[in-house]
């Protein structure tokens, strides 16, 4: 798996263990071990720029996700397709986090800023793979899957 990570944030971001996380979700979610993800830590000026243009919403947010390629049909359960076998490679995407606005997120919840950014990685991957929270039936899948994977992330 290609898995690049960039941190233009201004805060310091454990990267070694989000590109190791992104690793995990994307084996666990069985995706092509060729597939290529990249991971943007972005300031909240910049935060703010990309979600009133691409989401025409005001103010930062915590994570953005911007998939590249469509996964092709008979791609694995991860592309929400055939589970018998990986989704085909392809260029996933891009997943663009705030370390600033995750910061304020995780002292209201009470954990880490690493912990709220692997939980941010997680959600912007499954994004990048399909998955969607929108409707209450989408919203328990999505964030029902999001929390195993943390789960068996953090047992390993």
């Amino acid at each position: 798996m290609s898995i690049e990570i960039n941190n233009e944030s201004g805060v310091e971001v454990d990267e070694e263990d989000l590109v190791a996380l992104a690793a995990h979700v994307l084996a666990a979610m069985e995706v092509n071990p060729l597939a290529e993800l990249s991971i943007l830590a972005v300031d909240e000026e910049t935060m703010t720029q990309h979600h009133e243009k691409w989401m025409g919403e005001p103010g930062p947010t915590d994570v953005l996700a911007f998939p590249m390629d469509e996964l092709r049909p008979g791609g694995g359960g991860g592309a929400r397709g055939d589970a018998d076998s990986p989704a085909d490679p392809a260029l996933l995407g891009d997943v663009v986090l705030c370390p600033q606005v995750a910061a304020k997120q995780a002292t209201e919840a009470g954990h880490s800023t690493q912990d709220e950014l692997e939980l941010l990685t997680t959600h912007g991957i499954l994004h990048l793979l399909g998955y969607d929270h929108a409707e209450p039936e989408e919203h328990k899948e999505m964030f029902g899957l999001q929390a195993r994977l943390l789960e068996s992330w953090r047992a390993r």
